[in-house]
């Protein structure tokens, strides 16, 4: 297993987010090429309280939000638009390669998913995707990063038979 999920919440039992959140870092791993053996992301499944604690605390911002994500590493491109530096294949005999800690917001997002007329399972598994793609260097300050992040988004959704989330 690459993710741990800790379940703060129990209203994350009922659509399994350890199952989801699997999936979402298999698949993003598995686009990227970057192999599925010897990674580990550490998943907070929590409310909107326990997210706006941690984001005023780790982004000065005193409100809930939908996913929250803290890189082990800094691998961000020099340049706006670039891809990352993502981890080398991590040893099979070494520990594992730590990616890095990710905290979802239940409440958040099943007011998000219901505001989108979307299934909350996709909403959830989006909000996956894009936190371990911040994980590994992503971002979407600047426009072309953002280009770049939404295209591997979508791409990574479409596999996995969810339709485009920016296009809703």
């Amino acid at each position: 297993m690459i993710t741990d999920c800790v379940i703060e919440d129990e209203r994350w039992d009922a659509v399994a987010l350890e199952d989801l959140a699997e999936r979402a870092a298999v698949a993003v791993l598995e686009h990227l090429d970057l192999g599925t053996e010897g990674y580990e992301i550490a998943v907070l499944a929590c409310d909107d309280a326990r997210i706006q604690e941690l984001n005023a605390d780790f982004r000065d911002k005193d409100k809930a939000t939908n996913v929250l994500s803290w890189p082990s590493e800094e691998r961000a491109p020099d340049e706006p638009g670039e891809e990352p530096y993502y981890p080398e294949t991590p040893d099979p005999d070494g520990p594992p390669e730590e990616l890095g800690d990710i905290a979802i917001s239940y409440d958040t997002c099943l007011r998000e998913a219901n505001d989108a007329e979307i299934p909350f399972e996709n909403h959830v598994t989006h909000l996956m995707i894009h936190a371990v793609l911040h994980l590994l260097g992503h971002d979407h300050i600047d426009d072309r990063d953002a280009t770049l992040m939404e295209g591997i988004e979508t791409e990574i959704l479409g596999k996995m038979g969810i339709p485009d989330p920016y296009t809703i």
